[in-house]
């Protein structure tokens, strides 16, 4: 027990207490001590702090942006395209979800065989889980838009976009 670190080790870890100049000298041994932590324990030390500060970051962002697009208004999806003949006439139902927090209300629907070539398509029907010939996509909600007399052909793509009064386009392809 002669040199000053096994004192430190024996008294730190010791149960009887020191007093008097004792106490004072070994204090006074530890603040002049120049030892300090390892460069390697230091570096990983600054990286486990960094991943903290990011992971902490990440899930502010996140929670912020998840309650922030929640409130954008109508969100439309697409649930389900449906390509089928009923009495020899060729028909094509499309679902679309609103996911939003607002309704919102379809203007226009265009379809074509391609994407450059869609059109204004006037016979449609449109209902959903409440009511028919609405046109409106209440929040959380869907609305079904049914074509009732479509020429389609087996395995061709099929290009549509329906279009809100809110401004909200919602393009996409269907395979029949």
């Amino acid at each position: 027990m002669g040199n000053t670190d096994s004192r430190f080790i024996f008294v730190k870890y010791c149960d009887f207490k020191v007093s008097g100049n004792r106490r004072i000298t070994i204090m006074r041994s530890m603040l002049k001590s120049k030892k300090g932590i390892s460069p390697i324990l230091a570096t990983l030390l600054l990286i486990v702090i960094a991943v903290a500060a990011v992971i902490v970051t990440y899930a502010w962002v996140m929670t912020f942006t998840g309650s922030t697009t929640g409130q954008a208004g109508a969100v439309l999806k697409l649930d389900n395209v449906r390509f089928f003949t009923q009495g020899g006439d060729d028909r094509i139902e499309i679902v679309v979800r609103n996911t939003g927090t607002n309704d919102a209300t379809v203007d226009v629907v265009y379809a074509g065989d391609s994407d450059s070539n869609l059109v204004i398509e006037t016979d449609l029907r449109f209902s959903d889980a409440d009511n028919e010939n609405t046109q409106v996509v209440a929040a959380g909600s869907t609305l079904t838009i049914r074509f009732n007399d479509y020429p389609w052909t087996e395995g061709e793509t099929y290009y549509f976009n329906i279009v809100t009064k809110e401004g909200i386009n919602l393009p996409f392809p269907a395979d029949a």
